[in-house]
């Protein structure tokens, strides 16, 4: 993730033309000008022109950069890409929605030819993801699942229960045993491991405590 940009309060960040205003910004004779000294942030928010903010240090210290593990929610996938809405950075919560994008490449780290999407993921589905890099726009990044550690940690059946994962590649709902495909998540417990605080600089986030695994079944994680 390249740096922000600095500004202190007046700075002239540019046209309303260009962007709208957001929050620490105001308007004057057709430009936006910064009311607060901190980062300047663009989001792209589903309208035609990008919302301008200026974040103070703190907050712009829980973006989410580069090598960070987040954790996400599908939103929807197509056969070339998974669309998620970032929750977490760590452990912790994100108070603005960042869009994320998991592209079919990035799935998983072998046979990357013959990833299928749908196989991966479903809409609702809660995934560990790591961002690799921004896309088009600061609000879209770009996220990967490739490692053993990232994937899905939370999804429902058809029938509305918490599926159990019974294989890297498979989650099973404990009421029909029907079972669908996932790119499942191997938490491990160096990684969660509570009492001696993160590991290797990868912190679980509150909707993935400890490993996945059988044993865990009655685990009830939160759906979102």
């Amino acid at each position: 993730m390249s740096p922000m940009k600095l500004c202190v309060p007046g700075d002239r960040l540019c046209s309303t033309e260009d962007c709208m205003p957001g929050t620490g910004v105001y308007l004057r004779h057709g430009y936006i000008y910064s009311s607060l000294a901190g980062y300047v942030l663009r989001k792209n928010e589903g309208e035609e022109l990008p919302v301008i903010s200026v974040v103070r240090e703190t907050e712009a210290q829980l973006l989410p950069d580069v090598g960070a593990i987040v954790t996400c929610k599908v939103t929807s996938i197509n056969p070339r890409f998974a669309k998620v809405h970032i929750l977490y950075v760590g452990s912790t919560p994100l108070k603005d929605r960042f869009r994320g994008t998991i592209r079919k490449e990035d799935v998983r780290a072998t046979e990357k030819d013959r990833v299928e999407t749908y196989k991966s993921f479903r809409p609702g589905d809660i995934v560990l993801a790591k961002v690799i890099s921004l896309g088009d726009v600061q609000s879209n990044y770009l996220l990967t699942t490739a490692e053993n550690e990232l994937g899905v940690v939370v999804a429902h059946s058809e029938a509305g229960a918490q599926m159990v994962p019974i294989s890297w590649c498979e989650m099973q709902c404990p009421r029909t045993h029907a079972k669908e495909f996932r790119k499942v998540a191997r938490v491990q417990l160096s990684i969660c491991r509570p009492e001696q605080g993160p590991v290797g600089g990868v912190h679980p986030s509150p909707l993935q405590q400890g490993p996945l695994s059988p044993s865990s079944r009655n685990t009830q994680l939160p759906y979102l």
